[in-house]
């Protein structure tokens, strides 16, 4: 192997890398889900594909938003941050005009969620799920 190769060897490994990064930061990533909450639609230990861009391009590790061009909908599986800072998997319910929402696990009874926290500002949702491995 002569110094060239191994250069664009390099070169690539570390655009790969850098693409990569960028792709988990802004666009997608992956999750699996814990806890029973989303039964029978998301059943624990199943791979969730999260589409970080469904709603708008987010700063990585804030709550604020760049760019907005959509809301959740009524019935989007939704990642999100609660209000005490822990990552949850819910259905949006529904939309308030003040820029929250109602998330809601589908399993009632296993599910801590809107009933117990109130609303949640649209600035916390991290993306959409998109796929359920």
């Amino acid at each position: 192997m002569g110094k060239n190769s191994s250069a664009e060897t390099i070169k690539a490994i570390s655009g790969a890398l850098i693409t990569a990064l960028i792709l988990k930061l802004f666009v997608v990533d992956f999750m699996i889900a814990e806890g029973n909450s989303m039964e029978p639609a998301i059943n624990p230990g199943r791979i969730l594909v999260v589409f970080k861009l469904n709603y708008g391009l987010r700063f990585p590790g804030s709550g604020l938003y760049i760019l907005r061009w959509a809301l959740p909908k009524e019935n989007d599986i939704v990642v999100f941050f609660t209000p005490q800072g822990d990552i949850a998997v819910k259905r949006c319910s529904s939309i308030y005009p003040d820029g929250n929402f109602y998330a809601l696990g589908d399993n009632s009874r296993q599910s801590y969620d809107s009933l117990s926290y109130g609303p949640i500002p649209i600035d916390n949702v991290v993306g959409r799920v998109i796929g359920i491995r």
